[in-house]
């Protein structure tokens, strides 16, 4: 049987004091595993989400080999930040499927680099602002086979900026300290597809009035059909 604790003015003074001591640096710690959790829980990037336990990856193959491939937007891409969205109709990236045996990889994802994915005819939910995006640096996108089959696309650091004009003036800047991966979904097809649905990448915002300068994190979606350029009878596929 265990006794209810005493109240700590009921102590001596020099036990009181070790046990002010103790629970306060169980609260400092409480406190801080609380604030790591939230930290992680705002950055919400990792690399491509695994159907498969850490260490057991499905093996995986990109075909064909070597083919040449465009990604290009299939409806709109959505950016929201804070309490703001901006909303681009046009988006395009290309790439190459590595050259055999880079396509295939025994356990784990094949990469390959990409061009930066450019956005066109962009729009915020403010009224009187207008927005441009400006891509730049080494994009690459690393495909793993699964249930489902997922897709990373990583951003190099500064990679991605959003300027906002108008009414408000604000930037916008992707993986502003380090690269970033954005995880999605493929999906087989003629042509494939690959979709990010509320994908987080981090963000930071400066800017003056109207600017959600205190949003850390973005939310984009998109979906994008994958065509094989080099042959357009044939379809960029990934299986094990």
């Amino acid at each position: 049987m265990t006794h209810a604790q005493e109240p700590i003015s009921a102590l001596p003074p020099a036990r009181a004091s070790r046990t002010f001591r103790t629970s306060r640096r169980r609260a400092l710690v409480v406190a801080g595993a609380g604030i790591a959790a939230a930290v992680g829980l705002a950055a919400g990037v990792t690399g491509p989400a695994m159907a498969q336990p850490a260490g057991t990856a499905a093996a995986t193959t990109v075909t064909p080999a070597g083919h040449a491939f465009t990604a290009t937007l299939s409806g709109k891409a959505t950016f929201t930040a804070g309490s703001v969205t901006v909303t681009c109709t046009t988006s395009t990236s290309s790439g190459q499927v590595p050259a055999t045996p880079g396509n295939h990889n025994d356990a784990g994802a094949v990469s390959s680099s990409t061009t930066p994915a450019t956005y066109g005819s962009c729009t915020t939910s403010m009224p009187g602002v207008s927005a441009t995006v400006t891509t730049t640096g080494a994009w690459g996108v690393a495909m793993q086979n699964g249930t489902p089959v997922t897709a990373g696309l990583t951003i190099p650091s500064g990679g991605f900026v959003l300027r906002t004009s108008g009414l408000a003036s604000c930037t916008v800047t992707a993986a502003p300290t380090t690269a970033a991966t954005v995880n999605g979904t493929w999906t087989n097809g003629a042509p494939s597809t690959l979709a990010f649905s509320n994908a987080s990448v981090p963000v930071k915002v400066v800017g003056g009035f109207g600017c959600p300068t205190s949003a850390t994190s973005s939310t984009f979606n998109a979906t994008y059909q994958v065509r094989d350029t080099t042959d357009s009878a044939s379809q960029i596929t990934v299986t094990g």
